[in-house]
């Protein structure tokens, strides 16, 4: 056991600054993170796995909501006697990392393409190396104590042969395919995106209701649509066959305006009668529900928008310009003919990269799917047999809904960073999500069978946020049943959502981000990790004010103080603590304040083990101030015998116990100074309390 130095007495102030940093040397010269050197024996085991946070990331508010609860978890297990095992790690994050590594570059006037591909992925190594773990270094200095000797990147080369070994189980079982379909492209990263990576915009736009000439007819059909431009690569205009008020031109043929082809009128029942007019244009090459749609009617698919967002030749009249650009061509073109009948004003919601923020253009290409009909089912049954519950429960309605919808996944990316597909001759990458699917176990040395898997998977606890719940969530429960034949985790416990005071999305870029790390400078980690526990009262939101972390700080100079002055009562020789104190022959107020420390017990360790943690906070804050330091350190000033001087400190030693979990450098600064000669050489390994 590593020895420290420790003054008898407590200073007159607490400084986290003085205290933060040596604690938490001291807790990892320990070994104690590591479950293989806890002490005592340890029969039960107790795992989670952090969600990797991207090698280009920064600590922000929700990493601190997460962390901190995860910490809490695993400090209570560990003071439970549990062998506990805490695993961090990293995920490479293809289209982020690479976009920071461009970005980098373009300072210094080059590009990857003036480096090449084996030199570009150098560079990505070299920033790695320099910047990947700073945000671990934050999970430090936030108290996080997870084993670092097990830390893991998702570009490792032993994490990569999980990754090889589950792309090549899914193919051989026929699962993996390469097909041409319509995927969502970004211009700008210039690769394709899932569904989950795209984030819709509500813009303020227009509705072009826009006249199709019926063939040898002196008619039209009028169809609205909130992209001209696309018109161009049109093959159909669909109506819905329940649709009466087109049933007399069904069959008919269309003059395609400016173009001048002849296209059909067709009817498909996935054409939304109340849309506009009830008509739509069918662009197959340029939206995904018109390529499936023009694959049930054997549509041409002309592409008339490139892989950089540029109109192709096969639009004729607008080569080479932009999307926007071609958009005002063809409206001012439908004009001259008198074809637009009228434009409305619209809201429409656009998707865009969630990595660059560049406007989505659908197109056809041939792209790596896995299948996904089966996967879902299995993912399905996991929490419907109650297998893996949703705390709370209402966010099954989201899984659901996605995997009752769900499409095959696109998991080829056209990336120069990531796991390589692995395929003779194949260039993509994989997504980033197809390798963090495996974190659970892939962490614990899947495909190999390790000690660690063996004895820490399935894991007990994912804590995560709602936006990632298909992107992640409901991905490692498929990988799970599919590789491991048993779910990755019993529970999953969906944290709120951290806004700004007046509700609005954290974001750095727009000014509204609070970094944490500033908090914990100004008020210390402890008082941070309180101030946000505090506000965990069972919404999906947080609206964050700060005034918690003051209350934090607050209630952590009142420990200090309450402690000191606890001190300053006891002998100078160290007291022989029991584990328990019966209340039989006590005063009325050494009873009282014992009966009180029971409940107090019972309350924080039911809500724990309940996921209220906010609850729990609230009534050690309680019990802790009013009780402990309002009342009975009062009236214990009046009663200066050896009991009551046995209950002061018995009282405080409990209550450092159970607050260790939620703000742990302080309890540790205290305990080691606290004159108990049968206490452990930590307070980190202390045994939690019972009543």
């Amino acid at each position: 056991m590593i020895k420290v130095k420790y003054m008898k007495e407590l200073p007159k102030s607490y400084d986290p600054k003085l205290v933060e940093e040596k604690i938490y040397d001291f807790w990892q010269k320990s070994g104690f993170f590591n479950p293989d050197k806890l002490p005592g024996k340890r029969k039960k085991n107790y795992s989670i796995v952090i969600p990797p946070p991207n090698v280009t990331g920064e600590l922000h508010m929700g990493h601190a909501l997460n962390t901190t609860i995860q910490d809490i978890l695993i400090r209570k297990k560990r003071m439970e006697g549990f062998k506990t095992l805490w695993v961090p790690g990293t995920d490479h994050a293809g289209i982020a990392t690479q976009n920071v590594v461009e970005k980098q570059l373009r300072k210094e006037g080059i590009t990857r393409f003036d480096l090449g591909k084996e030199k570009f992925i150098e560079k990505v190594w070299e920033w790695k190396e320099k910047y990947g773990n700073l945000i671990l270094n934050q999970f430090k200095e936030l108290g996080a104590s997870c084993d670092w000797s097990r830390t893991r990147f998702t570009m490792d080369k032993e994490y990569a042969k999980a990754v090889e070994k589950a792309f090549l189980y899914y193919y051989e079982k026929g699962l993996i395919y390469k097909g041409k379909r319509v995927i969502n492209w970004c211009p700008r990263c210039q690769t394709s995106l899932s569904d989950l990576e795209l984030e819709y915009q509500e813009k303020k736009g227009k509705l072009w209701h826009i006249k199709y000439p019926i063939k040898n007819k002196k008619q039209y059909i009028i169809v609205a649509t909130t992209r001209p431009e696309t018109m161009l690569g049109d093959t159909a205009v669909a109506v819905n066959p329940k649709d009466k008020k087109y049933k007399d031109i069904i069959k008919e043929t269309i003059i395609l305006p400016i173009q001048e082809r002849e296209i059909p009128i067709i009817t498909d029942k996935a054409v939304d009668i109340k849309f506009g007019t009830g008509a739509v244009k069918v662009t197959p090459a340029h939206d995904i529900n018109d390529w499936e749609m023009g694959l049930r009617h054997n549509l041409e698919a002309p592409v008339i928008i490139d892989e950089r967002g540029k109109m192709t030749k096969e639009s004729k009249i607008c080569e080479g310009l932009s999307t926007l650009e071609c958009r005002d061509k063809v409206v001012a073109e439908l004009e001259n003919k008198n074809l637009i009948e009228k434009v409305e004003d619209y809201e429409n919601s656009t998707p865009h990269c969630s990595r660059c923020n560049t406007l989505i253009q659908p197109m056809p290409s041939k792209q790596w799917f896995l299948k996904m009909d089966e996967l879902a089912k299995e993912a399905i049954k996991a929490v419907k047999t109650g297998k893996v519950k949703f705390i709370p429960k209402n966010f099954e309605k989201i899984y659901f809904n996605w995997l009752n919808n769900i499409k095959d996944w696109c998991i080829s990316r056209q990336l120069w960073w990531g796991h390589k597909i692995p395929i003779k001759g194949e260039t993509d990458v994989l997504d980033t999500w197809f390798s963090s699917a495996l974190w659970p176990f892939a962490t614990l040395g899947w495909p190999n069978k390790t000690k660690d898997l063996k004895e820490f998977y399935p894991t007990d606890v994912l804590t995560s946020a709602r936006d990632i719940i298909n992107l992640w969530v409901g991905r490692m429960i498929f990988s799970g049943r599919e590789f491991m034949k048993k779910d990755p985790f019993s529970t999953i416990l969906i944290h709120p959502t951290v806004l700004t005071k007046d509700g609005k999305r954290m974001s750095k870029s727009l000014g509204t981000g609070i970094n944490p790390l500033d908090l914990c400078d100004r008020y210390g980690a402890d008082a941070t990790r309180f101030g946000i526990t505090w506000q965990l009262m069972g919404g999906q939101d947080i609206h964050f004010v700060e005034d918690n972390i003051i209350m934090g700080k607050k209630f952590c100079n009142k420990i200090w103080n309450a402690s000191r002055f606890v001190m300053m009562q006891l002998p100078k020789e160290e007291m022989q603590l029991p584990k328990k104190i019966s209340t039989t022959g006590l005063t009325p107020t050494n009873k009282k304040i014992i009966n009180i420390l029971n409940k107090t017990i019972i309350s924080v360790d039911k809500d724990l083990e309940s996921f209220q943690f906010g609850k729990a906070a609230r009534i050690l804050y309680d019990f802790f101030w009013h009780d402990f330091c309002d009342t009975y350190i009062e009236k214990a000033k009046n009663q200066d015998d050896q009991k009551t001087k046995q209950i002061l400190l018995y009282t405080l030693s409990m209550s450092l116990k159970m607050l260790h979990p939620f703000i742990p450098f302080i309890t540790e600064e205290i305990y080691q100074i606290l004159p108990i000669k049968n206490k452990t050489k930590m307070l980190m390994v202390e045994d939690w309390p019972k009543k």
